[in-house]
């Protein structure tokens, strides 16, 4: 399956939203590094019960930081294989 993710690095809480048609991913951690990237696979694969492996994202973490400078608020692209 495919979700459109919408993630906000840097939040107060840790949480997965479905909506309509997007997961909302907030996570404490910076997009710094890729540490918001980790945190997302981790809370996506508890919240569908999938090993992290299962977790792709089209991605790559150096474009996710660069995204980050222009928004608290980026947009991906999740496929749970």
């Amino acid at each position: 399956m495919i979700y459109h993710v919408l993630v906000k690095p840097g939040s107060s809480k840790e949480e997965v939203v479905k909506t309509d048609d997007e997961l909302i991913v907030r996570t404490r951690k910076k997009a710094h590094d890729g540490e918001a990237n980790t945190a997302v696979i981790k809370l996506l694969s508890q919240y569908f019960d999938v090993p992290k492996t299962r977790i792709l994202s089209n991605l790559a973490q150096k474009a996710n930081t660069k995204l980050s400078k222009l928004s608290r608020s980026i947009h991906k692209t999740i496929e749970i294989v």
